[in-house]
């Protein structure tokens, strides 16, 4: 027999929290911010945290873009909702957040508090972040998704803006698609970061992270809808002259980012965004970094089988 004492105002809460949960689209074709429902609801290990993360985890699949307003956000409540949809990347070698779950970006220097000149590392780097890229498919390991909280924002600037890989490979004319469904493509972090500097990814970084060829459409296993797989970590199509496949790739990402079919995010402070690195694109936007301080947190969740990373693995369709 189940406990009254214990169970009524369990059952209580998952019937509010049903109750509360809702869609409000950021656009009429991609992205939704989420009402009644936010980090903390989905970390709970229980049966109310289970129907969050089932509400959550279906928005994801289908608006690829999910925003939550006015989040109290720590480090522990980010990762715990994080790893509620898979296994986390590390940061990447030579980041500030290295050997952590976190990407730090910032232009603050961490050591004497002032904002950073337009020469430091960390400086280029917000630059490389403004092209148009996917998280991560420079990998052996691709992501599934991104979170990134907000935490100090500038007044003016640095927005975020999204285009949606799905819907560019959908309004594909059917002669294109046909051309480029089966190309792969070399994504390599040192391309896009050489777009910048020629010397911005270090020895170290290359050293540790090698190109990775990676099929140019992912399909989503739970709705059969695919998109293009780009970003400017991709540099090379594998048997096409290097001439040929920079002008495809820039034509390709000039169709899939037509404004017409991107959001644009101005960021306030105890925001959070999460995003789909199967079915979008970014980038960020400059800011006055001369003037104001950024602090942002990226977590990183790493694609499994069951996230349909086969379909872009060269050699199986």
């Amino acid at each position: 027999m189940l406990d009254q004492r214990v169970n009524p105002p369990k059952r209580n809460r998952l019937i509010d929290l049903e109750r509360r949960m809702d869609i409000r689209p950021l656009t009429p074709r991609f992205g939704a911010e989420l009402i009644g429902v936010g980090l903390a609801e989905v970390a709970d290990p229980g049966a109310a945290g289970d129907a969050a993360y089932a509400f959550v985890r279906a928005a994801f699949e289908e608006h690829s873009i999910l925003l939550f307003r006015n989040e109290t956000i720590t480090d522990d409540l980010q990762v715990a909702y994080s790893r509620r949809f898979g296994t986390l990347e590390t940061a990447k070698v030579a980041s500030l957040g290295e050997g952590t779950p976190f990407s730090i970006l910032t232009n603050v220097d961490r050591a004497t508090g002032a904002l950073v000149p337009p020469d430091h590392k960390e400086s280029l780097r917000a630059k490389a972040n403004q092209l148009w890229h996917t998280d991560s498919s420079f990998k052996a390991q691709p992501a599934l998704a991104s979170v990134l909280s907000a935490h100090t924002v500038p007044p003016t600037g640095g927005e975020t803006e999204f285009a949606s890989q799905r819907l560019a490979w959908e309004r594909l004319p059917e002669s294109m698609r046909a051309r480029v469904a089966d190309l792969c493509v070399w994504h390599d972090y040192a391309h896009s970061r050489g777009q910048i500097a020629p010397h911005l990814a270090s020895t170290r970084e290359r050293d540790a992270m090698p190109p990775a060829r990676w099929r140019i459409r992912w399909r989503n296993p739970v709705n059969g809808r695919e998109a293009f797989y780009l970003a400017s970590h991709a540099g090379a199509i594998e048997g096409m002259p290097d001439a040929e496949a920079r002008a495809l790739l820039a034509e390709l990402t000039a169709h899939i980012t037509d404004p017409a079919y991107t959001y644009t995010h101005r960021w306030r402070a105890g925001d959070v965004i999460m995003w789909d690195n199967r079915a979008t694109m970014h980038r960020g936007r400059p800011w006055p970094a001369g003037d104001h301080a950024r602090l942002m947190m990226r977590t990183t969740i790493s694609a499994s089988e069951s996230d349909g990373l086969a379909s872009v693995r060269p050699g199986v369709h």
